[in-house]
C-alpha cells in the first residue's frame, strides 16, 4: 500500500521529487562574469558601465553589436533578448552624457523604447580590447581573413608577401564591398608590413606606427582629415613610402563584437546570446 501510495505521488506531483530550480541569472550579475572573462584587471575610470536599466533584470537573451541603433534594439526585442551589449555609447558621445538631449525628440524616442521594454544596455568597450588577444582585432583578423598573416607576438601586426597598396586595397574592398575607403599612398607602393589601429585610436597611435621604419602602411578606422591624413600626404610629398587607409569606425571594429558573442557562448551556456551587425552609419555615393 505504502508503495502504491509513492507510485502515485510520483506520478501526479514530479515536480515534488524531480524539479530544480533554475537559478536566475540578472544582468549584473553576467557583466560581472564577463568581465571576470576577459581577464583583465580592474580599469579604473571605465566607459563599461550600465547605460540604461536595472542591473537586477533577469536575462531573458542577449544581443551584441557596434552600436546599439535603434535597429538594433527592436530587433533584439524581436528575439526577445533584454541585455545589449555595445562596443560603442548609445547616446551620441563617448560618456554618454544626456544632458543636452532633455528636449532632443530623437533622444527622448529612443530611451523610451529602451524604458518601455525594460532593456539592459551595457557597454563592452575597454575590457574587451584587454581579453589576451585584444578581442576586437581578433574578430577583424578572423573576417578579413589575415589569421597567417598576424604576427604571433603583436596582434596588431601584419605582414604580407610583397604587394602593393593597391592589391591590399583589393583584398579590403573584397571584404567590403559595400564601403569605401579613404586613402593616402601611392597605389603602386610596395608594401610588406601592416598595423592594424581601429575605431577612433587617435592620429597619435597612427603617427606613432607610421614612424617604425619597417611599417609601411595603417589601417584604421576614423580620424579628423586634419590630422593623419595630412601627415601621410606631407611624409609622400617628401619622399617617404607611407600609406593610411581609413576603412570607417564601425567597419574596423564590428565584428570584434561577433566575436563577442562567440566567445561568450564558451561560457553562457543557458542563455540565448546573438550578434547583430549594424550595419554602417552612412552610404557611400
Amino acid at each position: 500500500m505504502r508503495t502504491l501510495f509513492h507510485l502515485i505521488l510520483i506520478g501526479f506531483f514530479p515536480a515534488l521529487f524531480f524539479a530544480q530550480d533554475t537559478p536566475v541569472v540578472t544582468s549584473g550579475k553576467l557583466i560581472k562574469t564577463i568581465i571576470e572573462k576577459t581577464g583583465s584587471a580592474e580599469v579604473p575610470n571605465t566607459v563599461d558601465v550600465i547605460k540604461e536599466g536595472d542591473p537586477e533584470t533577469p536575462v531573458t537573451g542577449v544581443v551584441t553589436c557596434m552600436f546599439a541603433t535603434m535597429e538594433v534594439l527592436q530587433e533584439a526585442v524581436e528575439k526577445n533578448c533584454n541585455l545589449i551589449i555595445t562596443h560603442e555609447p548609445t547616446y551620441y558621445n563617448h560618456l554618454d552624457q544626456t544632458e543636452q538631449f532633455q528636449e532632443d525628440s530623437v533622444f527622448l524616442e529612443k530611451q523610451k523604447f529602451i524604458k518601455d521594454h525594460k532593456l539592459v544596455i551595457w557597454r563592452f568597450h575597454d575590457y574587451i580590447h584587454r581579453i589576451q588577444p585584444d578581442g576586437i582585432v581578433t574578430g577583424m583578423t578572423e573576417k578579413l581573413g589575415w589569421e597567417e598573416n598576424r604576427d604571433a607576438d603583436n596582434p596588431y601586426k601584419f605582414t604580407f608577401p610583397q604587394i602593393t597598396l593597391k592589391e591590399l586595397l583589393k583584398n579590403i574592398k573584397r571584404t567590403f564591398p559595400e564601403n569605401g575607403f579613404h586613402v593616402v599612398g601611392d597605389p603602386e607602393m610596395k608594401l610588406s608590413t601592416l598595423m592594424f589601429v581601429p575605431g577612433a585610436s587617435g592620429s597619435s597611435a597612427h603617427i606613432r606606427q607610421l614612424r617604425k621604419k619597417e611599417v609601411d602602411v595603417v589601417v584604421a578606422g576614423e580620424v579628423p582629415q586634419w590630422e593623419t591624413y595630412e601627415y601621410v600626404r606631407d611624409a609622400n610629398t617628401q619622399g617617404r613610402k607611407k600609406a593610411i587607409v581609413f576603412i570607417g569606425h564601425i567597419y574596423s571594429e564590428g565584428s570584434g563584437m561577433k566575436f563577442c558573442a562567440d566567445w561568450m557562448r564558451e561560457f553562457v551556456t543557458d542563455i540565448p546570446i546573438h550578434y547583430i551587425d549594424c550595419g554602417s552609419s552612412y552610404w557611400t555615393y
